[in-house]
């Protein structure tokens, strides 16, 4: 099973692409720091369940969502 953080990580990424935005974008649209969301996406930040949060309305997903592995 694969950690759940590369999981969020790479969720985040994807749908930060899909949507076409940058980690600037993301930031200002969740209410976190820049260097946070590349911190996230890069495995050196374990993100509490509220930034999770913060972060899966930003995208407009839900947490569970961003924290589904569907690489499989």
């Amino acid at each position: 099973m694969e950690d759940v953080c590369a999981i969020l990580a790479r969720n985040i990424k994807e749908a930060r692409s899909l949507l076409g935005w940058s980690q600037e974008e993301l930031a200002a649209r969740a209410e976190i720091d820049r260097t946070y969301i590349s911190g996230v996406e890069r495995q050196v930040r374990n993100p509490t369940i509220t930034v999770v949060a913060k972060l899966a309305k930003a995208i407009g997903t839900t947490t569970a969502d961003l924290l589904t592995d569907r690489s499989n």
